[in-house]
């Protein structure tokens, strides 16, 4: 090994504490305690410069820290509760749970405001959940203390469960508990969210309506760039896919057109979309002008530092470039049995999150209606994890019917898969016919005497409330196991191959990467010139910025097992991001 990192720059000799943080040591993955603070602060050095450790042993302290930062935050939350204990003052109704009492005095909450030099609102939410997290959520503040989940996370799972009652927001947090550790923000809100839609779904659909009627507003702000924004809030789902939709598909338009400058981001042509339709400005008066709103002002950096993000040298086969590409159509997940009124399942929508089932059942009507809506059915384990997988096509001799218009005003296109797990689905084979329920339009789906795609799921006949007959052939996802049935014998995958690959990672294969499988590129772990399958077993989706990272010296990304992508760092750490759990 070379000379250790600052060695020449006159440094503190490498401290002793150091390789108890590379991957296994003593110190990488222990509760945070008083001791590990000190070894923290020894094996930092002075300014934290981390004289003589490995690029494995900063990313050990670097997630120990934050460990620690988590620690210290928990901790600040049990003086709080000792302060509320010494209040000794429950609210007016209110009794104790344990020895907490159920409510504080203002004076205190005042006091803790003039202490933290926080707004009197702020400080009383600060010791909200710091009640919550022991008085409902003891396995959040748990996860807290341990320093396995950030402030930010358990505060954000706290406020996803604050309107269940005691008993269903225990029954939520043991849903996610085991789930939480190691998860990015949004990947724990939306844990959160789906779990309590789960475990309550006649309270959220409450909440969302009580929301529409009576929270629904636009609001005009300043930036802290000092830029204006406008923000339309709590508004009806399906109207604002619809209008998403269409600032989108505006969007691409002038981004197809070749008149703006070459490397515009995809941002700005949506910014342009989205004010041109608000003050009526044609798509063709756009074009036409050449310009986007800002053009010509001064560069946008700022004079900050910029990630060196060269082009790689092979970029593997493309999908929809993220920066020059929207999708024009909204995306739906729905359990099946949700709308065939045999469960109370929520479901996910791209840019929403979590679903409750009431919604479910609307958006589901609102996207059959259109003409251009595509639909597909995927079946599950009972992970979740993707194991089938057809695409809906008009039925032989079917005519097309008239959509209906249940009421509204615009059209929602979108793209909804249709959820089911393997056992729901052997239930359905026995049964004659399966409709759902009265009043919301009538889903009905019907296995055909169509044994469909060897070794598949069978084919089924799928009918939309407005009448019309699709066929789902349902092929088998490779996951787990892969039997070559799908490979391509050229670099690029055929389109079967390339779905069903989307379909099982559902969204960018890196672990903190939230982008969608559909919008990254088809990318091979080994690649295709050294000998790589164009094969489920050695594809996954990457979107284009983790595509070029995992080509940049260092890094490696294997398949441990069909639809299980490991990530190896240039520090020699492992990260592992397995298929996509689907709500079914």
């Amino acid at each position: 090994m070379g000379a250790a990192p600052g060695s020449d720059l006159g440094l503190p000799e490498r401290d002793s504490h150091l390789s108890g943080f590379a991957s296994g040591g003593e110190f990488d993955a222990c509760s945070p305690s008083a001791s590990l603070a000190l070894a923290l602060e020894g094996a930092s050095g002075p300014e934290w410069r981390c004289a003589g450790a490995t690029r494995d042993e900063m990313f050990g302290l670097l997630r120990q820290w934050q460990a620690l930062e988590a620690r210290a935050v928990a901790g600040k939350l049990g003086v709080l509760r000792a302060l509320i204990r010494d209040d000794d003052q429950p609210l007016p109704g209110g009794g104790y749970t344990g020895d907490l009492p159920e409510g504080w005095t203002k004076s205190l909450t005042h006091e803790v405001a003039a202490a933290l030099s926080m707004p009197v609102v702020s400080a009383d939410r600060l010791m909200s959940v710091a009640w919550d997290l022991e008085g409902r959520l003891p396995g959040i503040g748990g996860l807290l203390a341990d320093g396995a989940l950030t402030f930010a996370k358990a505060k954000a799972v706290d406020e996803a469960l604050q309107a269940l009652s005691v008993e269903d927001a225990a029954a939520a947090e043991a849903m996610i508990l085991p789930d939480l550790p190691g998860k990015t923000y949004g990947q724990v809100v939306r844990l959160a969210v789906q779990a309590a839609i789960t475990v309550d779904p006649e309270s959220a659909a409450r909440r969302r309506e009580d929301a529409e009627q009576n929270l629904s507003r636009v609001t005009m702000f300043r930036e802290e760039s000092g830029a204006a924004g406008l923000s339309g809030r709590d508004m009806p789902t399906d109207q604002t896919l619809a209008a998403h939709a269409s600032v989108c598909a505006r969007a691409q338009e002038y981004a197809e057109s070749g008149v703006f400058p070459e490397g515009t981001r995809m941002d700005q042509y949506r910014v342009a979309a989205y004010l041109d339709l608000l003050n009526g400005v044609a798509a063709h008066a756009r074009i036409a002008s050449g310009l986007l709103p800002g053009a010509g002002a001064a560069d946008d950096s700022g004079g900050a530092p910029r990630v060196n993000d060269e082009p790689s040298a092979e970029d593997d086969q493309a999908g929809e470039d993220p920066v020059t590409a929207r999708p024009r159509l909204a995306d739906l997940v729905v359990p099946l049995a949700t709308l065939l009124g045999l469960a109370e399942r929520p479901g996910i929508g791209h840019g929403l999150g979590s679903l409750d089932p009431a919604l479910c059942r609307e958006l589901a009507i609102a996207a059959a209606d259109s003409p251009r809506s595509r639909l597909c059915v995927t079946v599950t384990d009972p992970e979740g994890i993707a194991i089938g997988h057809g695409c809906a096509r008009a039925a032989r001799g079917g005519k097309h019917k008239v959509a209906g218009d249940h009421g509204r005003t615009v059209a929602l296109s979108a793209r909804l898969n249709l959820t089911v797990t393997a056992g729901r689905l052997a239930e359905l084979a026995e049964l004659a016919t399966t409709t759902g329920p009265p009043g919301q339009g009538s889903w009905a789906f019907t296995r055909d005497t169509d044994a469909g795609p060897p070794d598949g799921y069978g084919t089924w006949t799928l009918t939309l409330p407005n009448g019309r007959s699709l066929v789902v052939e349902l092929r088998a996802v490779p996951t787990f196991e892969c039997d070559h049935r799908y490979e391509s014998h050229a670099y690029q995958p055929n389109d079967t191959l390339r779905h069903l690959v989307q379909i099982r990672d559902g969204d960018c294969t890196f672990p903190t990467c939230s982008r969608q499988a559909r919008e990254s590129d088809f990318e091979h772990a080994t690649p295709y010139d050294k000998g790589g399958r164009t094969c489920a077993c050695n594809a996954g989706a990457r979107s284009r910025g983790c595509h070029r990272v995992k080509q940049s010296p260092g890094w490696n990304v294997t398949q441990l097992k069909p639809g299980w992508h490991q990530w190896i760092t240039p520090s020699g750490r492992a990260y592992i991001q397995g298929p996509k759990r689907y709500p079914a």
